[in-house]
């Protein structure tokens, strides 16, 4: 009975996502519903479907003057019922050599439907990552902050599920003080 509920309220809990989420197009999805501003651009993972690791670039942003910090282990992907984790910075640079070539070409991938979305409203230092590459680029963190007109952006890694086109899923997170501020984005991995 209460694996039955389990389900039902995931099932409840993708269907409020989607219904929430705007797609902005270019693979870019937008949801402004909770207290953390979520946009989730995926149109790296749409290219890479059968990469052993998946990369989403997420943006946060609060909808007040609180400070809000997002841990890295408050970041989960709900996938056909169930949730992920990501990997440790550990286990992604030991598991997976292909970090410089996603960041290559999510960088030449376009970016116009974020850059007219409401996520133009913050300002995003790009000093701090959850999975920084090596030698370039900002510097490995375990929680981003945001507040007010400051806002987070980080690369996010999954493991492959096993995506397959026009699969859907859900990127939540939660402040580490504060389980109840919350932001989520619904994602369909649909080519165009």
């Amino acid at each position: 009975m209460k694996s039955i509920r389990l389900v039902m309220a995931v099932i409840l809990f993708l269907g409020i996502a989607q219904a929430q989420t705007i797609d902005l197009g270019q693979h870019i999805f937008f949801n402004n519903e909770n207290e953390i501003v979520l946009c989730v651009d995926a149109a790296l993972v749409v290219r890479k479907l059968d990469s052993p690791y998946v990369m989403f670039m997420v943006f946060m942003g609060s909808k007040s003057e609180r400070n809000i910090s997002v841990h890295r282990d408050d970041v989960v992907m709900v996938y056909k019922g169930q949730e992920y984790k990501m990997p440790s910075v550990e286990e992604w640079r030991k598991e997976y050599s292909g970090a410089n070539n996603d960041i290559n070409l999510y960088n030449r991938l376009g970016k116009e439907s974020l850059a007219t979305s409401q996520m133009r409203f913050w300002q995003y230092k790009w000093d701090y990552d959850y999975f920084p590459i090596l030698g370039a680029g900002p510097l490995p963190s375990d929680q981003l902050s945001m507040s007010g007109s400051l806002g987070a952006r980080t690369k996010v890694y999954f493991k492959n599920p096993g995506f397959q086109k026009g699969d859907e899923l859900v990127i939540k997170v939660k402040d580490q003080k504060d389980p109840e501020i919350t932001g989520f984005c619904g994602v369909v991995l649909e080519p165009k």
